[in-house]
């Protein structure tokens, strides 16, 4: 692959454990730069732990962590601030100010992180900006109880990208989830179009297959703390590992079946 000796995110051998859980197990990734790269596992098999650990929210009992070829891992709260400006997240559960209205919401990243001079009208021109890129022109004065999923979802989008200069990277924790199939077909559009347009690094962690085939550049499986699965979408639709077959055919593993005796 094209600059993968130069990823824009880089994991070292990074372990994490929660008490006598080990979640992360002696992890290696490296991510392209411009691409969509997809974490896939079960639930609760680390994928947001490792997304936490990218924007420096969790930090690795062992490993090392990259980010545009600096360690970040070792890094002090006041450190990473440069690194999370080129950072957005958005979070399986949106993260919106209930409070504030739509327009407010995409626009509080600026006013929080604005690095120098940029007055409200500026502001409010690329928030409202922001939200005509991902089709929600004339949401600005609603409030996010009034939206639907797949709105929330949107305006968490805009909010992503309602930086200046846009973001580097943008995390995706399950995006589609609690969607229909019809707003989550849009939401995948909507990340290939952020890529397209922006030239962001998307890295997309998620248990929908239609999601990973449909947004995925590079997918890997977690399992047990390790990458078992490395490919393209098609590649890992016809991986020959039982356990990645059966995720990608949502069949359960046999340890999670019980058997009824009379």
């Amino acid at each position: 692959m094209a600059d993968i000796d130069h990823p824009i995110i880089e994991l070292r051998r990074v372990s994490k454990a929660f008490g006598r859980q080990k979640v992360l197990d002696d992890l290696d990734l490296k991510v392209q730069r411009g691409k969509t790269t997809v974490i896939i596992g079960r639930s609760g098999t680390g994928k947001s732990v490792l997304l936490r650990h990218i924007v420096g929210l969790l930090r690795p009992d062992r490993g090392e962590v990259y980010f545009d070829g600096q360690r970040i891992d070792n890094l002090s709260e006041r450190a990473l601030v440069p690194i999370r400006r080129r950072i957005s997240c958005v979070f399986q559960l949106n993260a919106l100010f209930d409070s504030m209205s739509v327009l407010e919401n995409v626009a509080f990243p600026m006013t929080e992180n604005r690095s120098g001079p940029m007055d409200r009208r500026k502001i409010n021109d690329l928030a409202h900006k922001c939200l005509e890129i991902v089709g929600l022109s004339g949401f600005g004065h609603k409030r996010p109880g009034e939206l639907s999923g797949g709105e929330k979802k949107r305006v968490a989008i805009a909010r992503a990208i309602a930086l200046d200069p846009p973001p580097d990277v943008i995390l995706y924790d399950e995006p589609t989830a609690g969607l229909d199939p019809q707003r989550s077909d849009a939401i995948n559009k909507l990340i290939r179009q952020m890529q397209n347009q922006f030239n962001v690094t998307g890295v997309v962690v998620t248990h929908d297959m239609k999601c990973t085939a449909e947004v995925g550049d590079r997918v890997l499986m977690l399992w047990n703390g390790k990458f078992i699965a490395d490919g393209t979408p098609d590649e890992i639709l016809q991986a020959k590992d039982p356990h990645v077959r059966r995720f990608v055919l949502g069949q359960a593993e046999p340890a999670d079946l019980v058997t009824f005796t009379a």
